[in-house]
């Protein structure tokens, strides 16, 4: 468990981050101005940073946990059987869901205005839906490399849901489309 002070470090320089994006791109965000913000010295930041990149990885990583706990809840709650279809249903609502909550970050990661985070929020996601389809390899045959298939369901999603988000079509709407859209996808058998 980690000290309540570091703790307590970290939160404000994370907090510190969230406010500047309000403000400006992230490449523009200087340590110095985070350490401002957030009341810490550079030293001190330096003492659990490597850089501001190292604090948007860890960032990501809490919502990573976050996610992770969401979907490992929904397979409890509705996927006892383990389903294929249900269980990247529950992978995306765990996304979707995360996402909304923690829209107040989230609305910053847009490629035209801050590209590092877009890149590597993308990155995350085809991380885990990749790790979430070669765990499928056990007990289904697929078609094509995990890699692969996690690439088409997520950069697929992905543009449907900005898609839908820059035509203000309603959060609902939204997430029962994109759950329409991956059923239909998974239930055709295109990729398993």
């Amino acid at each position: 468990m980690e000290d309540k002070r570091i703790t307590k470090t970290k939160r404000a320089l994370k907090s510190a981050l969230l406010k500047l994006l309000t403000t400006q791109a992230f490449d523009a965000i200087s340590i110095t101005e985070l350490c401002k913000i957030a009341n810490v010295s550079r030293i001190t930041f330096y003492t659990h940073y490597k850089d501001k990149f190292a604090l948007l990885d860890d960032i990501f990583n809490d919502m990573l946990i976050i996610g992770k706990e969401g979907y490992h809840r929904r397979q409890e709650e509705n996927n006892p059987e383990n389903n294929l279809t249900q269980g990247y249903l529950n992978v995306l609502d765990s996304i979707l869901s995360l996402y909304y909550e923690r829209y107040d970050f989230f609305r910053h990661v847009v490629p035209e205005t801050n590209p590092y985070l877009a890149f590597r929020f993308y990155r995350i996601l085809l991380d885990t839906v990749e790790s979430h389809t070669d765990k499928l390899k056990a007990s289904y045959s697929l078609k094509y490399s995990a890699r692969q298939i996690a690439g088409f369901i997520c950069f697929g999603l992905f543009g449907f849901i900005s898609e839908s988000y820059t035509s203000k079509v309603p959060l609902e709407q939204v997430q029962a489309g994109a759950r329409q859209l991956l059923t239909d996808l998974l239930q055709s058998k295109i990729l398993v």
